[in-house]
């Protein structure tokens, strides 16, 4: 019998895809991924070796983890039956759309914004709906938004926003949760950032998911951690998608330390936000540059130039950031993560080299 032909095993829907990647590139200056530029202190890093060294490692983790689920529903005030943790919250996102798109089965989310979840939900085989941002401010189009969702088995939305840094403000929220006929998975990888949290709705609106990830502000994105809070029925659900074992134990010790320690990374995220307002106040000086509020730790810019002419110019002199120019709305844009004081006065510098530059 002859081998099937490629056509023949995979879904259709998948060889029309581009799979999730990033090309690697070595630079002085690291601004492309939205990272914490500030370490995890040494103590706490050798608190987590310590702890690790003390527990065998010929052994599978809890089937469980309890004790980091007790330390996230203390540390959130949600109850530990309704806490799902995973490597990294991408794999929450992924279990949470596993129950719950298909064929024939719809996922709204607003475009542009990461783009593993329309990855995800197309493999999936569900029709995608993309609800496109104010094309002049890249703001959420709460209308739009709250009409799709009427039809939608899942809207999918990352507040703050990545890549634009835009938020969903706490009342559209609350209007879209009134009219949503299915689950509202609600991304809040950048929420620290923010000021604002979906958590205290989650009682009120048992289709909420809240997923939130320790990659960002919480310094962790080598170890990847992240966590999802939703009713417990909810997450029930979720669970028979979620991989066994899925977090290894060195994580699961860090993510448990980090938490018990959190106010020590208090004063790394106050920088980064007040960095971030200072670095969108030196762009908005720049008549060449176009920047949009954001309420993460990253910026997005526009100008003139085309995006990968500035983005080479920047990384000629050491400054790697992200070319976003391919996503819908996006043309001449790039991404800028926040980094420190120095990074970001690095960054400054190099992108007036470049705008002088004929």
């Amino acid at each position: 019998m002859q081998d099937p032909s490629l056509s023949a095993v995979i879904k259709p829907e998948v060889r029309g895809l581009n799979a999730y990647t990033l090309k690697h590139f070595d630079a002085d200056v690291k601004l492309d991924q939205n990272e914490n530029p500030y370490e995890l202190p040494l103590d706490i890093k050798r608190e987590v070796v310590d702890r690790v060294l003390r527990r065998p490692w010929a052994r599978y983790p809890e089937f469980v983890p309890a004790a980091v689920i007790s330390t996230l529903s203390k540390f959130t005030g949600w109850t530990q039956e309704g806490i799902l943790v995973g490597n990294g919250s991408n794999e929450l996102i992924q279990a949470s759309l596993n129950v719950s798109l298909g064929p024939g089965r719809r996922c709204a989310m607003p475009q542009p914004t990461f783009t593993l979840y329309k990855l995800m939900a197309t493999t999936l085989q569900a029709e995608v709906m993309p609800v496109f941002l104010d094309s002049e401010n890249l703001t959420f189009n709460v209308d739009k938004l709250i009409e799709a969702s009427r039809r939608a088995d899942v809207v999918v939305v990352c507040s703050p926003n990545n890549p634009t840094g835009g938020l969903l403000e706490r009342e559209a929220l609350i209007a879209l949760l009134k009219n949503a006929k299915g689950l509202v998975l609600l991304d809040e990888a950048y929420h620290e950032f923010s000021g604002q949290t979906a958590l205290p709705l989650l009682s009120e609106h048992r289709h909420l998911i809240v997923l939130r990830t320790f990659s960002k502000a919480m310094s962790m994105a080598g170890l990847r951690f992240g966590y999802m809070m939703a009713h417990p029925e909810i997450a029930r659900e979720v669970y028979k998608s979620k991989l066994p074992y899925n977090v290894n134990i060195f994580t699961l010790a860090a993510a448990e330390i980090v938490i018990e320690n959190r106010s020590a990374l208090n004063r790394g995220i106050d920088a980064l936000i007040r960095e971030r307002d200072r670095v969108f106040a030196e762009l908005e000086r720049r008549e060449a540059v176009r920047a949009f509020p954001s309420k993460a730790n990253f910026i997005l810019i526009r100008t003139a130039r085309p995006a990968r002419e500035l983005f080479d110019g920047l990384y000629s002199h050491g400054v790697l950031v992200r070319d976003v120019s391919a996503y819908p709305l996006l043309d001449r844009c790039l991404r800028v993560s926040i980094g420190t004081p120095e990074e970001n006065d690095r960054f400054l510098a190099a992108l007036d080299r470049v705008l002088e530059t004929n």
